[in-house]
């Protein structure tokens, strides 16, 4: 057991602490299309806060929020507040967890997402602008297109649902004191999960 978790975590487990983008700037624009082919872009929601979630359905990180609800109701709770929330695919064709169209519409009712909108990114370009690592990697950007946070969803580097509970949830803490007024006191984190699959 405790070789098969070794192989796990070397085939799955990505971990960073440098930043591309740092927190504090404004965020690159893109122009992504979602499962049901409408195009969304970043200044389109300018004025409100937005999270970018990566996302791969076959990664075990991703499986373990999803599976526990944990991510779907974050999602809800957030949304209803009235922020957009974008859900991104950046595997690439062939690889793991690469979406189209169709498939990536038949994930976003299986799996009961309750995000904005589930975006394609096949040929990886925004995943790179903003240097998504992992899957999940989550970024919160304010109302005024500057990123507040980046990194992981919280404190629990590991594939078991039952460690939800308990876990700081750093995503909803930073959404929470955003939407209150209030800086944000966790701005960065390692983002744990699978890498994703650019090429």
């Amino acid at each position: 057991m405790k070789k098969l978790l070794c192989v796990l975590t070397m085939a799955f487990f990505f971990s960073i602490s440098a930043f591309a983008i740092s927190t504090g700037e404004i965020a690159p624009e893109f122009l992504l299309k979602d499962v049901q082919g409408k195009t969304h872009s970043l200044s389109q929601y300018k004025g409100k806060i937005v999270v970018l979630e990566w996302f791969n359905p076959e990664c075990p990180f991703v499986r373990k929020h999803y599976d526990s609800k944990n991510m779907q109701t974050l999602q809800k709770e957030m949304v209803a507040k009235g922020v957009v929330w974008l859900t991104i695919n950046s595997s690439a064709k062939g690889k793991q967890g690469h979406l189209e169209q169709d498939t990536g519409k038949q994930v976003f009712a299986e799996r009961g997402m309750e995000s904005t909108a589930l975006l394609l990114d096949g040929d990886g370009k925004v995943g790179r602008m903003f240097d998504a690592k992992t899957t999940p990697h989550l970024f919160a950007i304010g109302p005024k297109g500057t990123i507040i946070y980046q990194g992981a969803i919280d404190n629990k580097p590991s594939i078991n649902p039952a460690d939800v509970k308990g876990a700081e949830n750093y995503v909803r803490k930073t959404l929470n004191e955003a939407l209150g007024g209030k800086a944000v006191t966790t701005a960065s984190t390692s983002a744990y999960g699978c890498s994703i699959k650019y090429e």
